[in-house]
């Protein structure tokens, strides 16, 4: 299975999610950056490839199974103006499976989704990969 991890800013959420799938069976991590920061904390985590921009990020979204990032990798000029509308449409566009997590700070509030900590979100995405991976 194809897993694309998308994130901005400094990559700490790409981060966490490389380190809690690197070790998964049956998994190709590929991480896109949407700068050389995010991308390098994603690569020191362990991803299988990463890459740094836009173009990667359309390119991936076409090759990918399942796309995991923050909620703003969906929304144009979300993650203080990093994803290009491009980047947001190639991510709603693709026909991978999307797992996306809650992240206020993009200033996209999701009504009734529970307040919990970066971890629990990311380990709650590495399960609902994990989940896929065996056709559950």
């Amino acid at each position: 299975m194809k897993v694309l991890i998308i994130d901005g800013q400094g990559g700490g959420l790409g981060k966490l999610l490389v380190e809690e799938l690197k070790n998964e069976a049956g998994i190709e991590i590929t991480a896109v950056g949407t700068n050389s920061s995010a991308a390098a904390a994603m690569h020191k985590a362990g991803a299988s490839q990463t890459a740094t921009g836009e173009n990667s990020v359309i390119v991936g979204c076409r090759k990918a199974d399942v796309i995991v990032g923050a909620v703003g990798i969906a929304v144009a000029d979300s993650l203080l103006g990093e994803i290009t509308p491009a980047m947001a449409a190639a991510v709603g566009q693709s026909n991978a499976k999307k797992i996306l997590i809650p992240a206020n700070k993009c200033d996209i509030i999701i009504a009734g989704c529970e307040p919990k900590t970066v971890t629990a979100y990311v380990q709650d995405a590495a399960a609902k990969v994990r989940s896929l991976l065996s056709g559950s």
